[in-house]
This record gives C-alpha cells, sequence and structure tokens, in this order.
C-alpha cells in the first residue's frame, strides 16, 4: 500500500506537470517513498521520458530506493552508453550482489571508454559486493579501470566504517602479498599501494618498502615513495639508503619523492659520507638538496663534494656550492688549492670572488699566493690577475711594497725586461710613487730599440714616461738620471737625442743626459755624437 504521500509525489510525475517540477518529485521519492509496484512502475516510465533531466533523477532514484526489477533497465542504459550509462551503472551497483555481478559481466562487453565508468561506480556501490567487486578491478589489464577504481574508492574512504576499512585493508594486503602463478601489472600494484597509504594502516609499510629498488617498474617505485612519504621519516640505516639510492635516480618520479621523506631525516655526523652521493645526481633538483642538507658542514669530504659542483653546467649551482665553501674552514683551504691549481684564468677568478669576501682571514696563504702569481706574471698567464685581485684584499699595501721590492731586485739583477713586467703593474695604480713611475721609464729606456729618428719619440713609452716625469715637481728628473748610474751612454744619448729638440725644459733635460753620456764614456763615438748633438743645439758641452 502506499502512503497519501507517495501517491501525490508519483502524480507530481505526471508529463502534464513541468519539468522542474517532476525531477523534484523524483528526487524527494529517494528519501521517503518506499518499494511498490505502483512506483516502480511510475519511476521506469520516468527512465523513458523524452526529459533528459527527469531520466537523470529517476536513475539515481531507482539507486537510492534499490529497486531490483529496475536492473535490466539500468543495464540497457548503461551498454547503450552517453551521459546516462555512468548513472545507471550506479544505480546497477547499489542492488547488492545481483547488480555487482551483472556489472562484472557487462564489463567484458561494453566498449573500452565505459569500463572506468563501470569501475568507478562499483567503488560507490556502497554495499559490500560492490566494494569487493571495485577492489578486483584494481586488477584489471586495462589501467584506465585501474585508476578509476583506485580513485573512487580512495574518495570513498571518509564514508566507511571502521569494520568496513579494516575489511578492505585486509583483501588490499593480502592481493600486495607476492604469491605463485599470480602476475599482477605495476599499475595494480601501483594502485593497490595508494589504496592502502590512503587507508592509513601501517601494515602496508613492508609492502611499500619492497617496491623502491630498481629492479621494479618507475611508476611502481613512484608508487611506493610517495605511499612512504605518508608515514613518518625511517630512523633505520638501512631504509636511509634506500631512499638515498631512489634520490640519485635519473627519473625524477623516482627522485622527487624520495627527496620528500629525506627532507625530514636528520644527518649525525657519522652518517654524512653516506649522503654524498647526492652531489653527484642527474638532476640539479637533487644536488640542490644536499647543498641545504650538507652545505653547512666543516668537513674536507663535503668541500671536495661542493667543489666538484664547480663544472656542473647550472651556474647557479656553481656559486650557490662556492659560496657554502667560503663560509667554512675546510672549504676555504680547498677553495685556496682550487685557485693555485686553476686550469684557466676563468675558473682562477671563480675562486678567487668566492674568496675576496674572507681575505683578511688568509695572511699566513699571502707568500704561496704572491710566489704563484709572480710565476704567472713573468710568463704572461692571466691567471695572474685573479691572484693579485685576492691579494688587495688581503693587504694592498704589502702587495704593493712586496711588487716595487721584486721590480728594484731584478732591476738591480739587470734583469730589465721582467723588472718592466712588474713597474707596469704598480704604474696601473694612480697611487704609484714618481720613484716607480721613474724606474719603469728608466727600465724601458734599457729595452728600448733606441730609434734618434724624430717618429719614434711619440711611439716609445719610456719616452713618453720621462716627459710627464719631467712636468711633474715631486721628482728632480734631473737629478735621478745623475743617480741612476746603471743607465749606460746609449740611453742617455738617446733620451738626451730626443729630448734637446723640445721646450725649454725638456731641453734642459736633454742637455744634462748628453753631459752625462759624455762624461760617462769621453772617448767614445757615443760622446762624439753627444757633443755633436749640443753644438747643433748652439750649447755649452760643459753647461
Amino acid at each position: 500500500m502506499l502512503d497519501a504521500t507517495t501517491k501525490k509525489l508519483i502524480q507530481l510525475l505526471d508529463p502534464s506537470r513541468p519539468e522542474d517540477i517532476r525531477v523534484a518529485a523524483a528526487k524527494v521519492l529517494g528519501e521517503v517513498a518506499s518499494r511498490a509496484p505502483e512506483l516502480n512502475e511510475a519511476l521506469f516510465r520516468a527512465i523513458d521520458d523524452s526529459s533528459s533531466a527527469l531520466r537523470l533523477q529517476a536513475l539515481s532514484t531507482v539507486g537510492q530506493l534499490r529497486i531490483d526489477d529496475a536492473l535490466p533497465k539500468l543495464l540497457a542504459r548503461i551498454s547503450a552508453g552517453g551521459p546516462e550509462a555512468e548513472l545507471a551503472a550506479q544505480a546497477a551497483a547499489r542492488l547488492g550482489a545481483k547488480g555487482t555481478h551483472a556489472l562484472q559481466k557487462l564489463m567484458h562487453h561494453v566498449a573500452p571508454g565505459l569500463r572506468p565508468r563501470l569501475a568507478a561506480a562499483l567503488a560507490v556501490g556502497g554495499t559490500p559486493t560492490a566494494k569487493s567487486a571495485a577492489v578486483e578491478a584494481l586488477l584489471d589489464k586495462d589501467p584506465g579501470v585501474v585508476n578509476a577504481a583506485v580513485s573512487t574508492l580512495i574518495g570513498e574512504i571518509r564514508s566507511l566504517a571502521t569494520s568496513q576499512r579494516r575489511a578492505l585493508t585486509d583483501r588490499v594486503i593480502e592481493l600486495l602479498e607476492p604469491k605463485k602463478n599470480q602476475q599482477v601489472s605495476s599499475a595494480s600494484e601501483s594502485a593497490l599501494m595508494r589504496l592502502v597509504a590512503a587507508l592509513g594502516d601501517a601494515r602496508g609499510e613492508n609492502a611499500f618498502w619492497q617496491r623502491i629498488g630498481s629492479d621494479h617498474p618507475t611508476d611502481l617505485r613512484a608508487a611506493a615513495l610517495q605511499a612512504l612519504g605518508t608515514l613518518p621519516p625511517p630512523r633505520d640505516k638501512k631504509r636511509v639508503r634506500q631512499l638515498l639510492e631512489c634520490a640519485i635516480d635519473r627519473d625524477f618520479r623516482v627522485a622527487a619523492p624520495a627527496l620528500m621523506i629525506l627532507k625530514n631525516v636528520s644527518i649525525s655526523e657519522r652518517d654524512t659520507s653516506d649522503w654524498l652521493p647526492l652531489f653527484q645526481a642527474p638532476d640539479p633538483a637533487v644536488r640542490r638538496f644536499a647543498l641545504d642538507k650538507l652545505g653547512d658542514r666543516d668537513r674536507a669530504d663535503v668541500a671536495q663534494a661542493l667543489l666538484a659542483q664547480v663544472d656542473h653546467p647550472d651556474r647557479g649551482l656553481q656559486e650557490e656550492a662556492i659560496g657554502r665553501m667560503a663560509k667554512t674552514k675546510a672549504g676555504r683551504a680547498l677553495l685556496m688549492k682550487a685557485l693555485l691549481e686553476a686550469p684557466s684564468p676563468e675558473a682562477a677568478w671563480t675562486f678567487a670572488r668566492a674568496q675576496a669576501r674572507f681575505a683578511t682571514e688568509y695572511p699566513a696563504q699571502f707568500g704561496e699566493l704572491f710566489k704563484r702569481a709572480c710565476q704567472a706574471l713573468v710568463a704572461d698567464d692571466r691567471r695572474a690577475d685573479a691572484l693579485l685581485f685576492l691579494l688587495r684584499h688581503i693587504d694592498a699595501k704589502a702587495l704593493r711594497n712586496r711588487l716595487e721590492e721584486r721590480a728594484l731586485t731584478l732591476r738591480k739583477k739587470r734583469n730589465y725586461e721582467h723588472a718592466l713586467v712588474y713597474l707596469r703593474l704598480l704604474a696601473r695604480d694612480p697611487g704609484c710613487s714618481e720613484e716607480m713611475r721613474f724606474e719603469l721609464a728608466s727600465c724601458g729606456l734599457k729595452l728600448s730599440e733606441r730609434n734618434l729618428a724624430l717618429e719614434s719619440r711619440n711611439a716609445d713609452p719610456a719616452l713618453q714616461q720621462f716627459g710627464r716625469l719631467l712636468h711633474n715637481a715631486e721628482i728632480d728628473a734631473k737629478g735621478r738620471i745623475k743617480q741612476a748610474k746603471w743607465l749606460g751612454p746609449e740611453e742617455l744619448l738617446y733620451l738626451g737625442f730626443h729630448f734637446i729638440e723640445g721646450s725649454r725644459q725638456e731641453s734642459d733635460f736633454g742637455a744634462d743626459a748628453l753631459r752625462l753620456a759624455i762624461k760617462r764614456s769621453p772617448k767614445s763615438k757615443i760622446a762624439k755624437d753627444a757633443k755633436t748633438k749640443l753644438r747643433s743645439a748652439g750649447l755649452d758641452l760643459k753647461g
């Protein structure tokens, strides 16, 4: 017998009523009605109605009321496909064992695109048989069916009672257990692990660890690692090493979830060496992770691992690694060694700049750095610039004094060529003393071709240096050439020959140079040429 309310609602399903009223009536019937032949017939007519909205609601209501007699109609709707197939499948799944078995049987005959919908429908069926069938669908050979089933099952977990969750977990764990003659695809194994991880049962942990090794497919390893990510970080060293091996995998789908777990693992000083292979990982993101975890440790092996990043093509990674090295004692020692052994000027500059901020802590290294810089300067090796850059940051005054000392020593040993290298370097500094500039001009004069042609005046740097000195009141150029006993008659003749033709100040200087040449070699041809030049300029030989 139908109660009055149900009768009124059935009347509202009549085609003469507005569509929205009919759809609302069908929806309310699912909440308040009880099964009866009259109601079944009314809903069956609604399923075949011309209104799409009413058909969809009628299908949902039939499933909600679990009307077994509707199964043939539901299966027909499923086979026909279209937007109503999914709702029809969900309704059939609610009919208990009969509906579940019918869906399982139908799954082998429908179009491939419908199979995932049927699997998803089983997962939301709400009956024990439907849930069991959905779990079995996880073993299907079609990845689409597997993915649909597991996604829907995971979405339904919150609505399960404790006993239902326990039963579901038991079945999933059972399926994960390796069995003879049982071949489960990696997609199915991955889905099972996703499901047991979502269920939050610790019994799945061993299954996860068993599947992260390189002997398993990538998708399966990634799924196992993602499942492990839902658990507390491991403390067992063996398991941490397993994760470290995954972190350096070439496939980032494996490396990424491993890093997420390792992020929360603390590293003891004793275990540091186990983590160093991360610095050799193919992916720069893994190497940066290693920088964050280990980069501040003051250890020689860590510093060596950081130094290896200098050869990596990622410029940002290079700079970050060098910056970390510069903050530790072991790192700075290795940077110094790398600077001294740098294979190219570019590499030398990289290591020198990295240490500039800490240069004041390097007084003990000054001597060795200066020695290497001198060797590079003499060899015209451009690495010298980087070495000198760091030496200036250590002690600029000491560097200038040592360069001056080296230049004067070489000049006194008559090694004018090498002395000139240091003097030119000193002259780059605006604060270079006039004494050093005189040494530069004089050494240049010793090495000059000493061409007496007038046009050579503007082409000879040594003559240009003397010209500047003459106009500088801070130095007595005339007095200095008299003191410079190492300037020979040839240089003095060349100097005087060019300057005697200049302005009054230059002419006086040139004349003094010629007279000094005569004095130092009175009976030579040089003296004769000097006298001739003085007479031609109308100047007294004795001044």
